[in-house]
């Protein structure tokens, strides 16, 4: 690296120190370095509910967060500063082959060059079970309407439905479709103890048909017997 690039990255280097140590100040000038009550100003938080302070607490939290990663990178810039001062400034630490200027353009104190950082990177940090390969997602193993074989018993989406009528924490709003509180589960609509909409026949037309049938089967052996 020629001593024109080696200036401009030692410019910028002590630009973002200079940014670094401004943004932590500031943190500790808001009250971060005081403890919670006395940011508060309450002597105890006993005689409130938890809820009163929430929006304190995450603002801390996240105060806490901003000064510890500004912490981090101001090490690593002091960290790129002093190779700057060694000479060796701009060289892989793995592999020792020089980290290209437009990867240093965009991060001054990277420590490897690209090729070895993926190395080093993990693709996903938190893996997913081995399980959820074999296993389908929940409901679709009980909801078998759209199952591949003809299922008309009782299954999950029937449990669901006759759980949901006895109330839940949804609205009319919050379910698409729906028009009033009788209609807050899947398919509230849904006659039950039939599959197809002829078995909803009533029965009483059933029992007309019958008595008719054995009006005519009298009819006939009244006629067989005059003959």
């Amino acid at each position: 690296m020629d001593r024109q690039m080696l200036t401009h990255f030692r410019e910028d280097l002590e630009d973002t120190k200079e940014r670094l140590v401004e943004r932590i100040s500031r943190l500790e000038e808001t009250g971060l370095g005081d403890t919670l009550s006395d940011s508060l100003g309450e002597l105890s938080v006993y005689d409130n509910h938890p809820a009163d302070i929430g929006d304190a607490v995450f603002e801390r939290g996240k105060d806490v967060a901003l000064r510890d990663n500004a912490h981090v990178l101001l090490e690593e810039v002091e960290a790129a500063l002093g190779k700057v001062d060694r000479g060796t400034y701009g060289v892989c630490e793995k592999c020792g082959r020089a980290i290209d200027e437009e990867r240093l353009e965009a991060l001054p104190w990277a420590t490897h060059c690209i090729d070895c950082q993926r190395l080093d990177e993990v693709a996903d940090p938190t893996p997913r079970p081995l399980e959820e390969e074999l296993l389908a997602p929940p409901f679709h193993r009980s909801f078998l309407d759209s199952a591949r074989f003809d299922f008309v018993g009782f299954d999950g989406e029937d449990a669901l439905q006759a759980a949901l009528k006895y109330g839940s924490s949804d609205t009319p709003q919050d379910i698409p479709g729906s028009y009033d509180f009788k209609a807050l589960w899947p398919n509230s609509n849904e006659h039950e103890g039939i599959v197809d909409r002829a078995d909803a026949i009533p029965a009483a037309a059933a029992g007309t048909r019958g008595r008719r049938n054995e009006a005519a089967a009298r009819k006939a052996a009244e006629e067989e017997e005059t003959e």
